[in-house]
């Protein structure tokens, strides 16, 4: 085994590394694109929306930008649980403000070194969605599954265990379903699919002693990683009371809590990129 693939990954930089050239001039690209371009945009010009922001990571070399982006959140907006959120999306009311609620997938353990900790702080919350067959792993033991976590095989990534979980609970935090598995939807049967959603939220629930509301689809684009018209009614049926997915876009009055759309963000990235997505042109 190569030293690079016996350590968990603790940078961006390092995450990265698995990245071709290509991908990373294309990064580049796309943020000179997105500088200009954000310059005509304003994300308090519109007074009534709610947004979801979601990360994968935060990792060491992402905290402080992780902090600014929180900082920068709370002065446009006011930062919110998912129930709160979800509470919004179902009133009769029309949203009355600017609201954030943010979110994590996956279930990596630089959540609570990094994450929760600058949440915490700041007095902000989250709602962070877990595989729940990856919790508790073990670095060692489970060598194998942990490195196809990512289809290139090059990325060791630390999973949370269950007392992390508990513990960010107890700090105000949100644990979700990202399925057990990590899966998409769209590959499986019917009962495969209720399967992964009945077991992640028995899991999660068994492990933690909280209520496990909220799902959010792994990769979830529709038509591709899930469908529209059988996913979301499946994970209502299963007793969830939301289904995220991995859509941007703003979710106005009338937007059903089983079609949340949200924005990716990287921790790093600079309040433009910030103010691009979030903002109104």
């Amino acid at each position: 085994m190569s030293s690079e693939l016996s350590l968990p990954i603790r940078t961006y930089n390092a995450f990265m590394a698995a990245e071709g050239l290509s991908s990373k001039l294309r990064d580049v690209t796309r943020s000179s694109v997105i500088a200009g371009l954000s310059i005509a945009r304003n994300p308090v010009a519109q007074q009534n929306w709610l947004r979801f922001p979601y990360y994968h990571h935060v990792f060491d070399d992402e905290r402080a930008g992780f902090a600014r982006q929180i900082r920068y959140f709370k002065n446009i907006a006011d930062v919110i649980s998912i129930d709160d959120a979800v509470a919004l999306l179902e009133s009769d009311a029309p949203i009355d403000g600017r609201h954030i609620c943010i979110t994590f997938d996956d279930g990596f353990k630089n959540w609570i070194e990094n994450a929760v900790p600058i949440l915490v702080e700041e007095k902000a919350v989250a709602a962070f969605f877990v595989a729940a067959g990856y919790i508790d792993t073990d670095l060692k033991d489970d060598h194998e599954k942990l490195l196809a976590f990512y289809d290139d095989g090059r990325r060791l990534m630390e999973f949370l265990s269950w007392e992390d979980c508990r513990t960010m609970i107890d700090a105000g935090m949100t644990i979700g379903s990202h399925s057990v598995d990590h899966v998409h939807l769209m590959d499986l049967s019917d009962a495969e699919a209720e399967d992964e959603l009945r077991r992640s939220k028995e899991l999660i629930e068994k492990n933690t002693g909280a209520p496990c509301n909220h799902f959010c689809c792994p990769f979830g684009r529709a038509g591709i990683d899930y469908d529209p018209a059988r996913h979301p009614e499946m994970t209502r049926q299963v007793g969830y009371k939301s289904f995220l997915t991995g859509h941007r876009g703003d979710n106005p009055m009338g937007t059903s809590p089983f079609d949340i759309k949200r924005d990716h963000f990287l921790a790093n990235w600079g309040n433009y990129q910030l103010r691009y997505f979030l903002g109104t042109s």
